[in-house]
């Protein structure tokens, strides 16, 4: 019996997945991933001098580098990527999925979750792993497309965080945002125009788990987005200037929206 047209294409799907690799790069992001039992590690490309500077997470990893030229460093990156003399092949981190990271946790303290609508620069996106792993977030949650995948660029820009900090990508946020209410999440949109603050909006409910959702910097979050929040805030700010790049108001979101 033929197999329908949509069980191949999962099948395809799944199959890609499990064969898509992710290029790290920069001390900080390798030494990270080598440190990191999780991490699914397939090929290091290094400098000796990188090497040097990397043997203990080196040594700690188990693997065998290759030891390249400066001049000729064979790994395949953008040429304008900043490698330090190290690069490391790994795939994907696996998190799991969704309601088991959103209650990952629960009972020390009310949950934070960062949810991103279309946020596609992974600058912006390692920036905000950063400041969700400062303060205290249980994930960073995105899309399957239209939104900034596992990238060398991202692990450099999180500086880490990427290695301890869940970053999922969900097929649908809205239905991901309808999961985590089932949940009993607060879910709140950032919109510049919003008549309240994330202050006012949890005002005697900071006890709640709260997840935090930003859309992409200029169209903000989509229409379907808006309407499947729970409310919409604003980040309060002084004087006529209220906008933020997408990686600043996230940090300023979450510190806003802390127990206290």
């Amino acid at each position: 019996m033929k197999k329908p047209k949509w069980v191949v294409d999962k099948e395809r799907s799944k199959k890609a997945a499990a064969a898509e690799t992710v290029w790290l790069f920069g001390l900080h992001a390798v030494r990270d991933a080598l440190e990191n039992p999780r991490r699914e590690r397939l090929r290091l490309i290094v400098t000796k001098n990188a090497a040097d500077k990397l043997a203990p997470a080196i040594d700690a990893s188990g693997m065998t580098p290759e030891i390249v030229d400066p001049r000729k460093f064979t790994a395949p990156l953008d040429p304008g990527s900043v490698h330090q003399g190290a690069a490391l092949e790994v795939r994907p981190l696996d998190w799991g999925p969704l309601d088991e990271v959103a209650l990952r946790g629960a009972g020390a303290g009310p949950q934070r979750l960062i949810l991103l609508d279309r946020v596609t620069d992974p600058h912006n996106v390692g920036a905000i792993l950063r400041s969700a792993e400062v303060f205290g977030a249980s994930a960073v949650i995105g899309t399957r497309h239209h939104a900034a995948p596992e990238t060398g660029a991202l692990a450099k820009t999180a500086s880490g965080a990427l290695e301890r900090q869940p970053y999922l990508r969900v097929r649908n946020l809205a239905d991901a945002i309808t999961e985590l209410q089932a949940m009993g999440y607060l879910v709140l949109g950032l919109d510049g125009q919003a008549d309240q603050s994330i202050e006012e909006a949890l005002d005697g409910k900071r006890d709640r788990a709260v997840a935090l959702v930003l859309g992409a910097e200029g169209p903000g979050l989509r229409e379907k987005t808006r309407e499947t929040c729970d409310g919409l805030v604003k980040i309060r700010y002084a004087g006529q200037f209220g906008s933020l790049n997408v990686s600043n108001a996230a940090a300023v979101a979450l510190y806003a929206s802390l127990p206290r």
